[in-house]
């Protein structure tokens, strides 16, 4: 339907086709930037920043967001630092971070990694504290010391919600490569994107945003199925 509703709307004038052009133009302009101008080597560049920063994010929230959700001491600490950041929009941090990381990968992987992080961290703790407290008073009744509680109850129990909360961050790192991109940057999807806005190459401007949204949709599906094939017990008869 969406694509019926684009095709008339080019076709019978109702827009500009030079700022909306036709699916059928877009996706022609697709296939040319991958086989004949090496857009292959871009998109893989965007992945690694996209991978990389969310990786080092992960590294970071769930180790953090287990012991919040586990210790009120640890959460008391970080809570109002972590719920101060999360309210600051991640690309406020461009001009520092361009000062203090140069033009190069930093500053790209930092933006990536700061609109992950503090998000992330919340999420992870709010459904650490959702671990139902019989299997934590079973442990400690058992004489499970504080670490063998988080590491062999806490942890375990959470972590089916630890792998949604991440592949819902992970949309997130998405929506913030083209602006990461933007940033003194020569290769990566979004470097693409602004190229082709200072010629009016709106095709290709649609082209990145496409891409985009298909290779969210395919990190999606994977964490889904990754999701699946973690936790069995959890899949629901219909």
């Amino acid at each position: 339907m969406f694509f019926a509703i684009w095709v008339f709307a080019t076709s019978t004038g109702m827009v500009n086709e030079l700022l909306v052009p036709a699916p059928q133009k877009v996706f022609a302009t697709t296939y040319q930037l991958f086989i004949e101008r090496g857009f292959t080597g871009d998109v893989l560049i965007s992945i690694g920043r996209v991978l990389g920063a969310f990786a080092m994010a992960c590294a970071v929230a769930v180790p953090l967001g287990v012991l919040m959700g586990s210790f009120p001491a640890v959460e008391a600490i970080f809570a109002p630092f972590v719920s101060a950041w999360r309210y600051l929009p991640a690309p406020s941090f461009i001009p520092i971070l361009l000062m203090w990381f140069g033009t190069g990968e930093a500053p790209k992987l930092a933006l990536l990694f700061i609109g992950v992080i503090f998000f992330l961290i919340t999420l992870i703790m709010d459904h650490t504290k959702n671990v139902r407290e019989e299997l934590v008073e079973t442990a400690l009744t058992l004489g499970a010391g504080r670490s063998t509680v988080v590491m062999k109850v806490v942890f375990p129990a959470v972590l089916p919600d630890i792998v949604v909360a991440m592949r819902q961050m992970l949309a997130m790192a998405w929506t913030y490569l083209v602006i990461a991109e933007i940033v003194a940057s020569t290769t990566g999807i979004g470097a693409m994107m602004m190229r082709a806005r200072r010629f009016l190459k709106t095709d290709e401007i649609l082209s990145g945003i496409i891409v985009i949204g298909a290779l969210g949709l395919l990190f999606d599906l994977a964490f889904a199925a990754l999701h699946r094939w973690m936790f069995p017990y959890l899949r629901k008869k219909r």
